[in-house]
This record gives C-alpha cells, structure tokens and sequence, in this order.
C-alpha cells in the first residue's frame, strides 16, 4: 500500500484517479479547494479509512503530518469559462506557485511527482497529430495563456527539479477527456452537447464546426496516469496521452443528438480567440514506453457519458 496525495482531487479526473487508487488498496490524501470540484465527486469512498479529504488551495504550502510516496499533481481549472473567466489569475498562481509547493513537498518526502499536463501547450497548432519534440503555437498574452503558459511554465519548472534537485518526475500531457464526473457546467464541448440535447436546448458550436478534437474516455486516461507514475524512473515523459481517433466538432455534434434522439438544433457562434483548429495527439511514445492505448472508443464513451449525466441532471 502506498500513501498517495492527488491535487485536484474533487475534479473531473482527480475523483476518477482516486476512486480508482482506493479501490487498489491505497491510502490517498485529496486535497481541493472545491473552485471547480465537488465532494459529490468522490462521495462513494469519502467513508472509506484509506480516504482523507483537505479542503486547500497549493498556491499556499501544503503541512502534511504523514509522509508521501506519490504526489498526482492534477489542480488547475481546466475548463475555458472558468480560466477565461475570473479565474485567470487563480490558475496561472495554481500552475506556477502550486506546481513549485508541490515539488517542494515532494522532495521534502522523496516523492515521485506526476505532473498532468495538457495539449493546450502546443496551442493552434502548426504540426499536426502533435508530437511531443513539437514547441508549440502559443499566443502568450491572449485569453487562453494563463492555462497555455501556465502549464508550460509548471513542465519548465519539473525539470529543473528534476535536473537540479534531482526529484523524480513524471509529466504528462492530457488531451480532451470526457466521461462520468464531468461538471455539467464546466464548458467542454462533450459536456456541453450532452446537457444541452438531453434538455433539447440548442446545441450551440462555436466557429462552423469542422475544427478538430480527439476525445479520450476517462477510464483510459487513468489507467495511463497510473501506469506513467509506476514506469521506469528514468522514464520522465512528457508523453502524450489521448485518443488518436479525430472527429469534426460538427461530428461529435451529431452522434450526441442521434443517440439521445433529441429534438435539438445546432445553432454556430463566433470561434473564440486563440481557439485550436486541430487537436489529435501521437501517441507513439506512450505505447512504446507504457504499452498502453485507448480501449473505449467513442460511441461507447459517449452512451456512457449520456448515462451518467441523464442522472445528474434528473437530480437537478
């Protein structure tokens, strides 16, 4: 058994990520501020002894009485309406200044820490799939940069722990994921979708819909995480992970529709700036080094997903 600390971990994929570490018999510490998580995201184990939940935000210094061996750094809104919103500054503090408390508590306690990363550091990319050894094309001061920056800055930063203060790191770069968990509200394109045709509200896209997304099923997306913290020491990433199979946002539009048999409308709205026109990872190195690919593909996801939130908004 391991002692395990996840930031974020009343998020979409930090609740994920836990249940999935309790149910291995681990002992995890969650810590969240809650800003964009929930408690009802990790209701099924908050009972459980090998749980503990600290509501705290890592811009501030993180005092632990037990000692660590795993840190999973997942906090950082994630959302655009949250970062793009009032929000901006809070996440680059949570990528810059937590990302540096909690390389500091790992080394404290010899921990191996796994930084979640994100596609959005390549920005509206000009190679495409997108390949790790690829800078990216980020607009640094637009009103995406304090995700795309932020997050940039914080793999600067683990690798210079790493080289300098010889800590041991894991860092991965995560591409749109869905599934159960998902906040209903938080503005990603599947949640969004799903929500709108199950209350057949308009289903609004945003530019005309032939933009690109590869969408990922969270159960995949964590057993990926999980087996990129257990690799080799020596492996450090960054690797991608994410489903390689590309849609048209207009695609993905329809399938939801289709298989909810909504009477929705699809209606278009400026694309926002700074707004990816492609996003599809290679994910080359991740089946190289951790033997892993996608299993859930995305009609399966999807009747899943449409599941999870038929209940969530019953409920409402």
């Amino acid at each position: 058994m391991k002692r395990i600390l996840v930031t974020g971990g009343t998020g979409f994929l930090g609740s994920n990520l836990c249940v999935r570490l309790i149910s291995e018999g681990h002992a995890v510490v969650c810590v969240d501020n809650n800003y964009t998580g929930s408690l009802d995201n990790v209701s099924d184990i908050i009972k459980s002894p090998n749980f503990k939940f600290i509501e705290h935000d890592i811009t501030t210094p993180l005092k632990l009485d037990e000692h660590i061996d795993q840190i999973y750094n997942l906090a950082c809104p994630a959302s655009p309406p949250a970062y793009q919103g009032k929000m901006a500054i809070q996440t680059t503090k949570t990528c810059i200044i937590g990302g540096l408390n909690m390389l500091e508590l790992a080394k404290k306690n010899s921990a191996t820490i796994l930084q979640a990363s994100t596609s959005e550091i390549y920005g509206d990319a000009l190679e495409h799939p997108q390949s790790e050894s690829y800078r990216g094309n980020v607009n640094p001061i637009g009103i995406r940069a304090c995700y795309d920056e932020g997050k940039r800055c914080a793999e600067s930063l683990f690798f210079d722990y790493y080289r300098e203060e010889k800590i041991d790191i894991k860092v991965v770069r995560i591409f749109n994921t869905y599934g159960p968990r998902m906040n209903p509200d938080d503005g990603r394109v599947v949640s969004n979708f799903i929500c709108q045709a199950l209350q057949s509200k308009d289903i609004t896209i945003y530019g005309d819909g032939s933009q690109t997304r590869s969408f990922c099923y969270v159960d995949d997306l964590i057993e990926v995480i999980v087996r990129m913290m257990n690799s080799p020491k020596e492996f450090t990433g960054p690797v991608n992970i994410g489903n390689p199979c590309e849609f048209t946002v207009n695609e993905l539009a329809e399938k939801v529709v289709a298989k909810i048999g909504s009477s929705s409308k699809i209606i278009y709205k400026p694309l926002p700036a700074d707004d990816p026109k492609q996003r599809r990872p290679d994910i080359t190195l991740a089946k190289e080094k951790l033997c892993w690919e996608p299993q859930v593909m995305l009609d399966e996801g999807l009747d899943k997903t449409i599941q999870y939130f038929k209940a969530v908004i019953t409920a409402f």
